[in-house]
């Protein structure tokens, strides 16, 4: 069975004021002296008040949920030590005049130095799938045939609505703000590994990125495993959100295994079109039409059902068929992340978002 893994990032909720506040080591290391961590599986980002936590390798969506709601209960547990809480959310949903520190590497430096009204902003959440991949070469051809579903993904995800105390009028802000580095969005095509390597050869030489860590692509080959790396989605408020979402990753890669082995085209969708899908999922989410890869407009869940009967196949063959369908089927009855934090924002303003995302951000 094709493996999985998965990284999710956290922010760090003063349980009071809702605030971010920027004690991320502290939590870290509290997280680690405990029995449920190992080593490696939580993890530094790049603001004091954001932990990422890390999967193993896993075979099945019940282990990676398993192994999720272990590492949320573990950093909540040393959260709370410190006098905080974990906040399973694209965006803070309040923001202090002044910016969080950055974690001190030599890395998290450089890129204050470079963008520094950039890195202050950057209190946003994701949450990264990676699919095992035969090789290079077959990860770019998937890359040149899943590009076409990052829109769909970003709105099934949304769950960054709020910025400052108000409603941006976006499901996923985070989707925004992330889009302002100089290599983010949805990523070009490729005509094969080698050319995936020197057009990001090109931007080393230039000096435009530090690291291939700089490439923020929705969609990208992993530079330390043997994966796609699908990046586009916001952290999720509950676990089985998460574990739905990288079953359909899983099942988008393996299809576009099939398809590369089969022969058949990529789907070539003009780069505008695609940018344009792409502001719009992270505008509406599921709450009006979605752009499926054909490049016409639908409403959201004629769109979804398309993506299941497409990977369908996949699905079947790691058993994950009826988990995923049940799931997708919750979320559009239920709404998104973002759906269900304006739903709180009007029942009972900010206190009720900052309770509804520390309550979720621990559950099943």
């Amino acid at each position: 069975m094709t493996t999985i893994g998965v990284e999710e990032e956290y922010l760090l909720l003063d349980p009071v004021t809702g605030l971010p506040v920027p004690q991320a080591d502290k939590v870290r290391v509290a997280a680690g002296l405990g029995r449920l961590v190992a080593d490696q599986e939580v993890q530094s980002e790049l603001l004091q008040a954001q932990v990422e936590v890390a999967t193993q390798v896993c075979a099945g969506l019940d282990e990676a949920g398993g192994h999720l709601l272990r590492l949320r209960h573990a950093v909540g547990a040393a959260a709370e030590e410190h006098g905080c809480r974990i906040a399973a959310c694209g965006t803070p949903p309040l923001r202090h005049r002044h910016p969080v520190a950055v974690t001190d590497q030599a890395r998290y430096r450089a890129m204050l130095t470079q963008a520094p009204q950039l890195v202050a902003e950057q209190l946003v959440n994701g949450m990264h799938v990676h699919v095992a991949v035969p090789d290079r070469e077959a990860g770019v051809q998937v890359l040149n045939r899943i590009r076409v579903w990052l829109p769909t993904l970003t709105a099934m995800s949304a769950n960054s609505p709020l910025w400052d105390g108000h409603d941006t009028g976006f499901a996923s802000w985070r989707t925004v703000i992330f889009g302002r580095w100089p290599v983010s969005g949805i990523p070009p095509r490729f005509e094969d590994a080698a050319d995936y390597d020197r057009r990001v050869g090109r931007l080393l030489e230039a000096g435009l990125i530090s690291d291939t860590g700089q490439l923020y692509w929705q969609a990208r080959l992993s530079a330390r495993y043997p994966t796609v790396e699908v990046r586009c989605l916001d952290v999720q408020l509950r676990v089985d959100d998460a574990v739905m979402l990288a079953g359909i990753v899983r099942g988008l890669v393996l299809t576009a295994l099939t398809e590369t082995a089969a022969g058949a085209p990529a789907p070539d969708c003009p780069p505008e079109l695609l940018q344009a899908a792409m502001w719009h999922a992270a505008r509406h989410g599921l709450a009006d039409t979605l752009v499926d890869p054909g490049g016409s407009s639908h409403r959201a869940g004629d769109v979804l059902y398309h993506l299941l009967k497409r990977i369908a196949p996949a699905l079947d063959a790691c058993g994950d068929t009826r988990q995923v369908s049940a799931l997708v089927h919750r979320l559009l009855r239920n709404g998104t992340g973002a759906d269900r934090q304006r739903a709180a924002l009007a029942r009972g303003g900010l206190r009720a978002v900052t309770d509804l995302i520390s309550a979720q951000s621990t559950m099943p």
